[in-house]
């Protein structure tokens, strides 16, 4: 019974419901501790200021970590245009005020169809988990290094959805399913460029990774609960 229950537990995967404010790292060192995994890991960072789906994957389990990795992503989110921050979210204070009197929704909407769909280019944030010169991309920008004065590679992405609504402009709901490796807080900071102004990221979930979805996810509350029941039966 006990090896039955050892197995439950220790070889699969668990879909998160990631917390506000938490990093990924927080909620995977949280899980190890609450369920004595041995073995552990997460398929794909979410920032601090971003909540929903985690995969947590587990013993056995971590060698599907890549394969998690690779299916597209869906998130939806709220952007704001006219303002910027240094982290492109909420983390750092406004640094800088743009106009936004020449900015049309047909405008917005020529833009990412032009610009932001299909295969893109980007530069990941400065406020990044990205390791250069041995740091992470954070720790540069903490200690006042500046993205100008930072060799931070281009990446590639792929965007197979892009879908805006505009009732509240200047905010801007959005959903955006994309490829592995994309860079929301990139393409909030790019749209803004491009519009010869300036925007900052408000609020994001990834609601989906391949066919997970975050309405099947638990939080650590429910996880803590549901694992203690585990154990108990052993």
């Amino acid at each position: 019974m006990v090896e039955q229950v050892e197995e439950r537990i220790e070889n699969q995967f668990y879909l998160i419901d990631k917390p506000l404010t938490w990093t990924s790292f927080d909620v995977v060192r949280k899980l190890k501790n609450l369920g004595r995994f041995k073995k552990i890991g997460h398929a794909g960072t979410l920032d601090p200021l971003a909540t929903g789906l985690l995969i947590i994957c587990v013993g056995k389990h971590t060698k599907k970590i890549d394969y998690f990795q690779s299916l597209p992503k869906t998130y939806t989110g709220t952007l704001v245009l006219g303002k910027t921050t240094p982290s492109v979210d909420l983390e750092t204070a406004f640094d800088q005020e743009y106009s936004i009197d020449h900015i049309t929704i047909e405008k917005i909407k020529e833009v990412i169809q032009q610009r932001l769909l299909g295969e893109i280019k980007q530069i990941p944030p400065i406020y990044s988990a990205i390791k250069l010169d041995g740091k992470r991309l954070y720790t540069h920008a903490r200690q006042g290094v500046t993205a100008d004065e930072l060799q931070i590679k281009i990446r590639e992405a792929i965007i197979y959805r892009f879908e805006i609504e505009t009732t509240n402009f200047p905010e801007i709901e959005f959903e955006i399913e994309c490829s592995k490796g994309t860079y929301i807080r990139s393409m909030v900071r790019d749209l803004g460029e491009f519009l010869d102004s300036g925007a900052y990221l408000k609020k994001l979930v990834r609601t989906k990774i391949g066919d997970y979805a975050v309405d099947k996810a638990q939080s650590i509350e429910s996880f803590n609960k549901e694992n203690y029941a585990t154990l108990s039966e052993s």
